[in-house]
């Protein structure tokens, strides 16, 4: 995938049946509902690869900055804007902004989704009732419905703010994708020209459009 930013925005996994966990899904249902109350949020997190076959350890920090169905995501010099319609994705090493037309599908997976569609597209149970150091914290795996290239999530939960704390991607090729939320805001002031991407910003930069 070209972009870190992609795992962010696109998943698929494998199809599996497993039992139903009330108890996982009761928790992911209360954290979907808060998150729902915020007219915006912001989340500073740190990112981490590793592959332990291949020797691979990289780690990165990012902002991701979300109202409704807007969101931008900044990290590792790329940058990536959605104003609910069309999504800019911009690599800064190449000085180079791809645009598409956002994914308006159910299942799509975009930043919202991600921490409000559990229940939806994914089978889930709880594999920790508590942390040791933080007695507030669950973890949750989910499995989503529809094969691809993810094996799993693993989701870190603050049981008491009812907020994720991380999550970890597990992909096919042994790869681990850690995104830990260092800070949380919520109902932040946000401007709709937060959410698009201005190319009058950029001196020479290419565009390409994949609409």
């Amino acid at each position: 995938m070209k972009t870190l930013l992609g795992l962010i925005l696109t998943l698929g996994c494998l199809n599996v049946f497993a039992q139903k966990d009330d108890k996982a899904e009761t928790l992911l249902a209360e954290v979907s509902n808060k998150t729902k109350t915020y007219s915006s949020f912001k989340a500073d997190f740190t990112y981490s690869m590793d592959n332990k076959t291949a020797k691979i350890h990289e780690t990165k920090t990012g902002t991701l900055l979300v109202s409704g169905q807007k969101y931008k995501v900044s990290i590792a010099g790329q940058e990536v804007f959605c104003d609910g319609e069309k999504v800019w994705t911009y690599i800064g090493e190449s000085n180079e902004v791809q645009i598409n037309e956002m994914d308006t599908r159910k299942e799509a997976i975009t930043p919202t989704n991600i921490l409000t569609s559990y229940n939806a597209n994914y089978q889930s149970r709880m594999i920790q009732d508590n942390d040791a150091a933080d007695p507030n914290l669950q973890a949750v795996e989910l499995i989503p419905f529809t094969q691809g290239n993810f094996e799993k999530v693993i989701v870190i939960i603050d049981t008491k703010l009812k907020q994720i704390k991380s999550f970890k991607l597990f992909d096919k090729s042994g790869n681990v994708f850690t995104y830990k939320v260092t800070r949380f805001q919520t109902d932040v002031p946000v401007k709709n020209s937060d959410f698009i991407f201005n190319e009058a910003n950029y001196k020479g930069i290419e565009v390409i459009d994949m609409r």
